[in-house]
């Protein structure tokens, strides 16, 4: 006798269901026409899981449930079960695994017995747990094996239910608890997906926010970075500050088009190869050249390039050599005044190598500032139209009264709370700033 046809009654003795004459007719109802073949829509014979005869779950929302079955008794017992109580379930049945591999798109559980024509045991567990996708799996089998369960809940079934020892109620609930454990575990795979990703994301972040390599006390440098709304993604912008002689100073400024982790590496890879060109005292005129080959080798698509700004100060001789490579101009507080340094705007990074033009500037005061940024701080609205604050606009914010009240090294973040209030909300870019000072700093 199969013990996938048996029922438990209340003395612990087994019986066989008196249902085998109704057999032809349950197989023609628990299975699909033979002659729709695979294209065919299988036929659910509990289409409303029952009449609510026992309405003692609270209603929730339809479940599709698909019973892995061979034995066509056992199949209309369980949807007999399920008829009984207000289960919200729409059974699906296959009579074995190549059928139900057919059956499970949109399905929320999978209710397996382990024993099947193509498949026994743990192994049909297994290659169920492998096509289910995100379904639950729960086994129902009629092997009351206490070990056969525990190791079916470690492979990954979410539930180990014996024939004969479950009723409607228990059954319902059995399944629904199941989706929820299943879940619950697919919440908190995205959880550690999310967790790895922005541990990830803090890693590189730290790449492209160095601690400033310098020692001189000449002039202060206030650094400032603010990731944009892009999904809580670091972009590709970075900055450096290098010093390789008591009176000379180099910083750089940089944004990599695009947001995310690998534009972000990709401004690692920059930053990283500009400071060591510089620090191997490679000529100023070669330095971007060389640092354009590095982006045009190691980014993934070929549209991507890269903008930057790079100043040289000489401490002694109180000025600066100011290079451009599409990247928008700093700008210089001095004697009360905000202007941008006008330095020839050169061509992008990555789009047709050519060396950019050398600006020297000279400062005709011992008490100044210079402001480099990326282009996330200049691209928000003003007003409801489509016009930018662009750089007119942000000289005209560090030429605000208010601001002579705000110490040097909160000024950066002085003006994105500016630029975010004009612009009505977050700025959508990433902003990244270096601001260098002498003396008062204006």
């Amino acid at each position: 006798m199969c013990d996938r046809c048996l029922i438990q009654d209340q003395q612990g003795t087994r019986k066989e269901p008196d249902i085998t004459s109704d057999l032809p007719r349950l197989a023609a109802v628990t299975r699909p026409h033979r002659g729709a073949g695979l294209a065919g829509s299988p036929v659910v014979p509990y289409p409303h899981g029952g009449l609510a005869r026992h309405a003692n779950l609270p209603p929730g929302e339809r479940l599709r449930v698909l019973l892995v079955e061979d034995d066509e008794g056992d199949a209309f017992l369980v949807g007999e079960l399920l008829a009984e109580t207000n289960s919200m379930i729409d059974l699906l049945i296959a009579s074995s695994l190549s059928e139900a591999r057919q059956r499970m798109t949109d399905v929320d559980c999978v209710l397996l017995d382990l024993g099947l024509p193509d498949a026994q045991g743990l192994d049909g567990l297994r290659q169920v747990l492998e096509m289910s996708s995100g379904a639950a799996v729960c086994v129902l089998t009629g092997r009351s094996d206490e070990h056969l369960g525990i190791v079916a809940v470690a492979e990954g079934a979410q539930d180990y239910l014996v024939k004969g020892q479950v009723d409607g109620v228990l059954l319902t609930r059995a399944l629904r608890y199941a989706v929820e454990r299943k879940r619950a575990d697919e919440n908190a795979r995205r959880l550690r997906e999310v967790e790895l990703r922005q541990a990830e994301s803090a890693r590189l972040e730290r790449g492209l926010l160095p601690q400033p390599l310098m020692s001189t006390d000449q002039v202060a440098v206030h650094t400032f970075y603010r990731p944009g709304r892009h999904a809580a993604l670091i972009g590709g912008d970075f900055f450096d500050v290098v010093q390789t002689r008591p009176d000379r100073l180099d910083l750089i400024v940089g944004d990599v088009c695009g947001h995310g982790v690998d534009e972000a590496a990709l401004g690692v890879e920059l930053r990283v190869a500009w400071r060591a060109l510089v620090l191997a005292k490679v000529p100023d005129d070669e330095v971007l050249p060389a640092l354009e080959q590095v982006l045009m080798s190691e980014r993934r698509l070929q549209e991507i390039f890269a903008t930057v700004a790079t100043t040289r100060l000489d401490l002694d001789a109180n000025r600066a050599t100011v290079r451009l490579a599409g990247h928008p101009p700093p700008l210089l507080l001095a004697n009360g005044r905000v202007a941008p340094v006008p330095a020839p705007g050169g061509l992008l990074l990555g789009v047709r190598p050519r060396r950019p033009i050398a600006y020297d500037l000279e400062f005709d005061t011992d008490d100044w500032s210079l402001l480099m940024y990326t282009d996330g701080l200049i691209e928000g609205r003003v007003g409801t139209g489509n016009e930018r604050l662009d750089v007119p606009g942000l000289s005209g914010l560090l030429d605000e009264p208010a601001n002579r009240e705000v110490a040097l090294p909160d000024l950066p973040a002085w003006l994105v709370g500016r630029a975010e209030q004009i612009n009505g909300g977050p700025l959508a870019d990433d902003v990244a700033m270096l601001l260098v000072s002498r003396g008062g700093g204006r």
